[in-house]
């Protein structure tokens, strides 16, 4: 079977994919594109992959496939023999689908709408009340679901762990897990994962300052 490469930009969720496949022990390779630095989109070279020019995306066998959960799933199913998934037969596998599409169908699209309000300068308080609210309510979810166990599905370290990492950091740069120290410690134990620090390793460094705009 051939290696999947990875096209990496650089400081955006494709991190999440090289982390997952550092956890599994996969050789891969990378395939390294630069956010434009006026921007901040991908630049042609990801669009030359696929025409939608996202990150992360995965070329394997033939495969062009974008979408983190996708991928995670194609990943650890096809190429990892399910390790960090969780198997339909398994009382956990609803709960572990559920998490794992939390982080991108939930979490994440109220936290780019708070950057781009930041980023065009606002002016539409019933807009950010309402996405504020959504922001406030997805994280009170997660904290509550943690202060039970250490691993978003109860049965231990998963993908779905892997997902909401990079995700948690986003948050983390707009400022919102200050009212959240277990989502805090949550991430903390995430990144003083051997694996996540390969990934950095190889991926290069997660200065997510730059969608930090508005936060105080």
């Amino acid at each position: 079977m051939s290696k999947p490469v990875i096209h990496h930009l650089n400081i955006s969720r494709s991190q999440r994919i090289l982390w997952l496949c550092e956890e599994l022990g996969l050789d891969y390779d990378i395939v390294h594109h630069q956010r434009d630095p006026e921007t901040q989109r991908s630049p042609a070279s990801l669009c030359a992959v696929h025409p939608l020019g996202r990150s992360p995306t995965l070329v394997h066998d033939g495969h062009t496939i974008i979408e983190s959960d996708a991928i995670i799933e194609y990943v650890t199913r096809r190429l990892a023999d399910g390790r960090l998934s969780v198997g339909p037969d398994s009382p956990a596998f609803g709960d572990y689908l559920q998490w794992l599409s939390f982080a991108e169908g939930s979490l994440m699209g109220p936290l780019v709408f708070d950057l781009i309000y930041a980023w065009t300068g606002g002016g539409n308080e019933v807009m950010k009340s309402f996405y504020h609210a959504e922001i406030l309510k997805n994280h009170q979810y997660l904290d509550a679901t943690l202060a039970t166990r250490d691993t978003v599905v109860a049965t231990g370290f998963t993908a779905a762990d892997v997902n909401l990492g990079w995700t948690l950091e986003f948050s983390e740069c707009r400022g919102w897990l200050r009212d959240f120290p277990r989502l805090t410690a949550y991430l903390a134990r995430l990144r003083a994962r051997p694996a996540y620090r390969r990934a950095i390793a190889r991926g290069g460094p997660q200065d997510l300052s730059v969608f930090a705009a508005g936060v105080t």
